[in-house]
């Protein structure tokens, strides 16, 4: 099976949006922030990951 870089782009965003908001739903941050920024990167998956990056909430692994 051959992977188009689009399929690789997409199959990438998507690695990185889980990875979001599990770590998203382990933060120490209260429910509604946890609401949210799950809404954000799922309804705008690139920007809303760039934004959880950026200004979004940590668990302590981090």
């Amino acid at each position: 099976m051959i992977l188009h870089h689009h399929s690789l782009w997409g199959l990438l965003v998507l690695i990185g949006d889980v990875w979001a908001i599990v770590n998203i739903l382990q933060s120490g941050a209260d429910r509604a922030k946890k609401v949210i920024w799950t809404v954000v990167v799922i309804v705008l998956p690139v920007l809303g990951f760039i934004l959880w990056l950026i200004f979004g909430p940590r668990t302590g692994r981090r």
